[in-house]
């Protein structure tokens, strides 16, 4: 239908026949704004912000294959998906560093290497997560982030899953700052790239 009315567009009709007092702005009619174009819309901007985050990183012939499968995947996640998580851009630019090989190790402590299982933090300028013994034992570090076990299983199936398998309910708003806070120190510290303005510059 048109943007702002809910007259249809097909071609072909007869003259004046697909039009109302909105789309010929007679006096005293109010637009609607059409939910599907809103829709449309806020998927240009996500899928611009997940290829200048591709252009930014840059991807060689090695990483190429994968690369290209993340985003057709995601293009077809933003077609085809009723709902996407509220971290689109951020999961799609972790996903792509793991597929790259800069992702971090989150299964294993940084430092003594065991298994991780339930809250940790995420130590961002080393790039590694310290279980809760050697983050007692450790102290305070300059940028930690903690992750509650919600949160470290989220980012654990970003890392293996496609656009198309991420889970899209909502997350309870410490567990989405936390993740958000992981992902853009992790690409600021050790992939040199902040997105600002609109677009991603190197730091």
């Amino acid at each position: 239908t048109k943007i702002f009315c809910s007259c249809p567009t097909a071609f072909g009709g007869a003259p004046n026949t697909h039009i109302c007092p909105v789309c010929t702005g007679m006096p005293g009619s109010l637009p609607v704004l059409n939910k599907q174009v809103v829709e449309y819309a806020l998927a240009v901007g996500l899928a611009a912000n997940c290829l200048r985050f591709v252009e930014a990183l840059g991807v060689n012939d090695d990483g190429a294959d994968e690369a290209f499968a993340l985003v057709e995947d995601m293009r077809r996640t933003l077609e085809e998906a009723p709902a996407l998580p509220a971290l689109f851009p951020l999961f799609f630019r972790l996903r792509l560093a793991g597929a790259l090989g800069f992702a971090p190790s989150l299964d294993v402590c940084g430092l003594c290497g065991a298994d991780l299982c339930g809250s940790v933090q995420f130590v961002v300028d080393e790039g590694h997560v310290r279980c809760p013994s050697c983050r007692a034992q450790a102290g305070p570090v300059r940028y930690g982030v903690e992750l509650s076990a919600g949160g470290l299983d989220l980012l654990r199936h970003v890392q293996q899953e496609l656009p198309s398998g991420w889970h899209a309910e909502e997350l309870p708003s410490a567990d989405r700052r936390a993740c958000s806070r992981v992902i853009d120190g992790f690409v600021q510290y050790h992939l040199g790239l902040a997105w600002e303005g609109g677009f991603f510059r190197r730091v």
